[in-house]
């Protein structure tokens, strides 16, 4: 149990990279490779598009990366755990081969085309749930597939999700992590299992059951590493592959997150908040708790599309200056943008932004757009990045006070993962906004700590997840609220803030019938 010469190996395969990281059985990283990838390519505008076996190369990269860093023999790893971005969806044809790009999950495309679904159509009507499953049916890969490229569908022998793929690539096993599902799939959210053959996902979407893999719970064996797979990786062959959570699931379980009273929030891509329960909970009616990390629990989510992409975006369109001085100082950028936020107040000066930059299906509606208002002529490039910091945790407070409205659970501790963790200014940002301490978890890399946590369970290092999560991760910095701060912050958000989108959502629905934009 405390043999320090044992390591957990786990796979990252985010939206922005691929990391092979090696974990100590105290939840250190001692060992850890980075590939940048490209997210997507696009043949159209919404399309976000990439080939399954270009993620596949990067992985092994990644891996072979890895093994020099070592101080340690490879024999010393006790199992691995894979973790990857959620609803980016594969298909391969009966020889395992992919038959077309995978569709990413920032892809934005649509079929409203559709064939009915007999009696569930008008039975899902009268119970209110006809918009609700038309949008499901509209934005499932699935569909678009099989209306647009019928003879792709045709062919297609496995629809996997891209964690699928690269358990399917490393264990030669058709199989998937029961945590890892999220996306537009005929599976059982409540009961986390692929939907009984009388659900109505069965006649929503052209998917049937031998597509998809079979489902093993977070820490239970997929399988074992092929002689191929060892070759192409490096990874020792005949290593168990312990299935762990999608990416989100396992940044919830390696920051700390078990109880109902901590709340996990993340700054990355997508924006999210989230809070772990036993009990299946719709923090927005008709929106499903995803499965949690660990067997048999939920992580009752809200999300901010595009969340921390407006900050990249900022950098982008306004950031040359310290992009261009932290290249000559040999500095990261992000440390002169803290500077920037410093330079401008609490409550950026009135300055308050909602961040809708792209829009949601229910909170906010389809027709939703971002917002900055309260310019006057003082504002500077400094008030407006401080307001899209301050207007993403604005949004993420929503959810959490939405949470705790249906929960019934107070939230009493707050952690803080995902590249925005990074920055203090952020950090303390959050905390007066939450009116929380913010907890910085000891490591970055927290959905890899999470996946490691899986195989330290799975491989029998720790007999539950309570001993493991308490031996392997632990507080970094925290930042307590600032009073006046807090105080501005409140006042900012219950009156403003609060009242932008009802207030603002009738343009949005003019400009979307005028423009056609958003689609």
């Amino acid at each position: 149990m405390n043999d320090k010469k044992s390591y957990l190996l786990a796979i990252d395969n985010g939206t922005q990279s691929v990391r092979a990281l090696a974990f100590d059985l105290d939840g250190q990283l001692v060992a850890k490779s980075k590939v940048d990838i490209e997210p997507f390519f696009s043949e159209r505008p919404g399309w976000a598009e990439q080939h399954a076996e270009y993620f596949w190369d990067k992985l092994c990269e990644a891996c072979q990366l890895l093994w020099p860093q070592l101080d340690f023999p490879r024999s010393a790893i006790r199992a691995v755990a894979l973790t990857t971005q959620r609803a980016t969806v594969v298909n391969l044809d009966r020889d395992g081969k992919p038959l077309r790009p995978a569709i990413v999950w920032l892809d934005q495309r649509e079929q409203h085309q559709l064939p009915g679904m007999g009696i569930w159509g008008p039975v899902l009507s009268m119970v209110g749930a006809r918009d609700s499953i038309r949008s499901f049916r509209s934005q499932a890969e699935a569909n678009w597939i099989k209306a647009q490229q019928p003879e792709i569908w045709q062919q297609t022998a496995r629809f996997l999700l891209l964690s699928g793929y690269h358990s399917y690539k490393l264990t030669g096993k058709y199989v998937d992590s029961v945590a890892s599902q999220v996306g537009y799939l005929p599976f059982d959210f409540k009961r986390q299992q692929w939907c009984g053959p009388r659900d109505w996902k069965w006649k929503a979407l052209p998917i049937t059951r031998q597509q998809l893999p079979e489902l093993v719970p977070a820490g239970g064996v997929l399988g074992l590493i092929t002689a191929e797979a060892a070759r192409e990786t490096g990874i020792p062959a005949g290593l168990q592959l312990i299935s762990a959570g999608a990416d989100k699931a396992c940044e919830v379980l390696g920051s700390g997150c078990l109880a109902p009273t901590t709340g996990s929030l993340s700054y990355g891509t997508t924006a999210t908040y989230n809070t772990v329960d036993t009990r299946y909970l719709e923090m927005i009616r008709q929106v499903p708790a995803y499965p949690g990390a660990v067997p048999q629990t939920y992580n009752c989510e809200t999300i901010v599309q595009r969340g921390y992409w407006m900050v990249n975006w900022f950098k982008r369109e306004f950031g040359q200056p310290e992009q261009s001085l932290a290249a000559e100082r040999g500095v990261a950028p992000e440390a002169l943008f803290d500077d920037l936020l410093r330079q401008a107040p609490p409550g950026s000066m009135g300055l308050v932004l909602q961040p809708y930059w792209s829009p949601g299906l229910r909170i906010p509606g389809p027709e939703a757009k971002g917002a900055i208002i309260g310019f006057g002529d003082i504002h500077t490039r400094a008030h407006v990045y401080r307001a899209i910091i301050e207007g993403l945790a604005y949004a993420l407070r929503e959810g959490r006070e939405r949470h705790e409205k249906r929960s019934g659970h107070k939230i009493d501790t707050l952690k803080v993962s995902g590249g925005g963790s990074q920055s203090d200014q952020a950090m303390q940002i959050t905390a007066d906004v939450f009116g929380l301490k913010a907890e910085r978890p000891h490591t970055y890399e927290t959905s890899g700590l999470g996946a490691a946590i899986n195989a330290a369970v799975g491989a029998g290092l720790y007999p539950d997840y309570q001993t493991a999560q308490a031996r392997m991760t632990h507080s970094g910095t925290v930042f307590t609220p600032i009073a006046g701060n807090v105080r501005i912050y409140d006042q900012l958000y219950r009156e403003v803030y609060s009242m932008l989108y009802g207030r603002l959502a009738p343009l949005y629905k003019s400009i979307r019938a005028i423009t056609a934009y958003p689609a």
